[in-house]
């Protein structure tokens, strides 16, 4: 496989670095300590048109594909994985859904305000018992009189309740199959509406620019043409969106990964030890050594990944590894990096402190690694 970028990949790519270094880079400590969401450096990516990249001009898109957003994403999260996870779920979760599975009328409505920035767009699935296992879903829509009365609650939502927020799409048990077995439906709801409520942010351990939020809804009334895709489908829906997701995760990851190289090999020729640079030591050297072994083969495992799902050949393993080899990565970069560093890796006005703190729900979110692991055990047949 070649994995040499075209000529307008590699443009996309510097251009997405430049803005990362010029306008991401000067607010990320602030907005990582204040724990405030970068409503401005949101702005100007719905401006310079990342949050279109994958999606058809006609609906106000890039014409792109998903290669590029993973690009956009890898360069993002060198510096700050909060921006890029804003990115990365405005994308992935909160427009292609209605985009994969939304009807004429839903698209052409909600598409070009997802798409150009002016919104963003929310999935919920988790709920307290309930993520990968389908059948804890506890959140209820019933059809009355051409609407849908909606209640019940979900957790740990990514872009669900800024001020920007604009529509969340959820999980809901919609009725009974036979055998017994919930009827899950995908219904859109838009935001603000009544009995809908963006409970009080999590106070995390990393991603602290990243907006999360608790949902509750308590008889929200949407019409019944917010149904999105067929009902019943809505879980299965889903796992597609998640399958895809796992290789733009994993391209997030990567940038973290890469970003604890670049770093560290910044600090590692400035910092002297008995009279020169600490990267002359072959202990250092070999750990940054491992490192860039870590970030170059999770990038060609996305890269495989992501091949093989734009020529439409299933790649539900080829994502999942993607997902499992490149979250790990930047775990165990962050580590190294860290260690590099010293006791200024432990201060958070280093970039490697915030990849410390920040890569470890790569190895939980959109699937943690045991669950990758479960799909690429069933795709060997086991």
């Amino acid at each position: 496989m070649d994995t040499t970028l075209s000529a307008e990949q590699e443009e996309l790519r510097r251009t997405v670095e430049r803005f990362t270094n010029e306008v991401v880079r000067p607010v990320s400590q602030h907005h990582d300590e204040t724990k405030t969401f970068p409503y401005d450096v949101v702005a100007q990516m719905g401006e310079l048109g990342l949050f279109g990249l994958p999606f058809p001009e006609e609906y106000g898109g890039m014409g792109g594909d998903y290669f590029t957003l993973c690009l956009a994403l890898e360069e993002l999260a060198r510096v700050d994985q909060s921006v890029a996870i804003t990115l990365e779920a405005g994308c992935s979760l909160g427009t292609m859904p209605v985009y994969l599975f939304g009807t004429d009328a839903q698209k052409q409505e909600w598409l070009p305000r997802l798409t150009s920035g002016e919104i963003l767009g929310a999935f919920g699935l988790t709920e307290p018992e309930a993520g990968s296992d389908a059948g804890g879903t506890k959140t209820t829509a019933v059809l009355e009189d051409g609407h849908w009365r909606i209640n019940g609650s979900k957790q740990f939502i990514t872009n669900s309740g800024t001020d920007i927020t604009g529509l969340v799409t959820v999980t809901a048990v919609t009725g009974v199959r036979e055998g017994g077995s919930k009827e899950i439906s995908a219904i859109m709801i838009p935001t603000p509406a009544d009995g809908f409520t963006a409970e009080p942010a999590y106070n995390k351990v990393g991603w602290n620019a990243s907006d999360t939020h608790p949902l509750s809804f308590d008889d929200v009334i949407v019409p019944e043409e917010n149904l999105l895709g067929e009902r019943g489908r809505g879980y299965a829906q889903f796992l597609r969106i998640l399958d895809e997701g796992r290789i733009a995760i994993a391209a997030l990851a990567v940038g973290a990964a890469q970003g604890c190289v670049d770093e560290s090999v910044r600090y590692a020729r400035e910092r002297k030890s008995m009279g020169q640079p600490i990267g002359k030591y072959q202990a250092i050297e070999f750990k940054l050594a491992r490192m860039e072994a870590r970030a170059w083969t999770a990038r060609a495992a996305y890269y495989a990944a992501a091949a093989k799902m734009l020529s439409g050949k299933p790649f539900k393993k080829e994502a999942a590894i993607a997902k499992m080899v490149a979250s790990e990565a930047a775990m165990d970069n962050a580590r190294d990096a860290t260690q590099i560093h010293g006791g200024y890796g432990f201060m958070n006005e280093y970039v490697v402190s915030r990849h410390y703190r920040d890569s470890k729900i790569l190895e939980i979110g959109e699937g943690t690694t045991e669950v990758q692991l479960m799909l690429i055990g069933r795709q060997l047949g086991l």
